[in-house]
């Protein structure tokens, strides 16, 4: 259970809207680029609701074992382990599938049963059909911006989940977010915000992903343990963005002009 509020600064009404698809028992899609908040977001949600929160941070190598559970080997007893999915539907939890896109196409279909009206969890190695926590949540996030032909997420699953959308915020409102996250005055939040526009726009010359707002927070948080702003910038913006050489000049350009 998360005890103290995570620090989050609504721009619209997603708030209300996770609210009542979590009484109505729907489960919740969250789309947008990297790092504009979407996982704070449900963190602030989990302590707003008050329910335990469970992530899984999916990759390639996820199998469906992984999230439903498997049988151990313990003290010479073969015991059966809940996976974090289980685990979730069993207690009422929240759990939060990051970046589903990126899980086995043949992982993700285990999660079917629980997103329609039956609630309910197929665990065929221990031969246990599991109807979800009256207040359990399926949660999903991806990123719109990496789809492809070979990681996109399947209308079949698409369609079975409400979706709220995310973007970076305005520019104000992600100055105040960098300012209370980075421990850094408005004004230099402000300045770091700036960048950010400016290297968003690099994206039209072959800059895969642009900053995000926890890019900016990290180069804040340089800052205020009395690190130059412009070679925080440097490490915490441009070097983790690419590494073409090229890019990496026009980015170190941006800089200079701000700091």
């Amino acid at each position: 259970m998360i005890e103290n509020e995570p620090y989050y600064l609504s721009s619209g009404d997603e708030a209300n809207l996770f609210q009542a698809a979590w009484e109505a028992k729907l489960p919740v899609m969250l789309k947008g680029p990297t790092g504009c908040g979407k996982t704070r977001f449900v963190q602030h949600m989990a302590w707003r609701l008050g329910r335990p929160l469970i992530t899984v941070a999916c990759h390639e190598d996820l199998f469906a074992s992984d999230l439903l559970g498997r049988y151990l080997l313990m003290h010479e007893e073969t015991v059966w382990v809940d996976g974090p999915l289980t685990r979730a539907a069993r207690m009422g939890a929240i759990c939060y599938l990051d970046e589903i896109v990126e899980a086995r196409k043949d992982t993700t279909v285990v999660i079917h049963p629980l997103t329609d009206d039956r609630r309910m969890l197929s665990i065929d190695k221990k031969g246990e059909t599991l109807r979800a926590h009256p207040d359990f949540m399926l949660v999903i996030s991806f990123n719109p911006g990496y789809q492809s032909v070979l990681k996109d997420l399947k209308q079949s699953t698409r369609q079975r989940f409400v979706g709220l959308q995310f973007d970076y915020p305005p520019a104000a409102q992600e100055a105040r977010i960098v300012a209370e996250e980075g421990g850094v005055s408005v004004s230099v939040a402000e300045r770091l915000v700036t960048l950010a526009g400016r290297v968003r726009n690099v994206r039209e010359q072959g800059l895969t992903e642009g900053a995000s707002t926890r890019l900016l927070i990290y180069a804040a948080q340089l800052i205020s343990r009395g690190i130059d702003p412009a070679q925080a910038c440097r490490t915490a913006i441009c070097l983790p963005l690419t590494d073409d050489d090229r890019l990496q000049a026009t980015l170190a350009d941006l800089v200079e002009d701000l700091f």
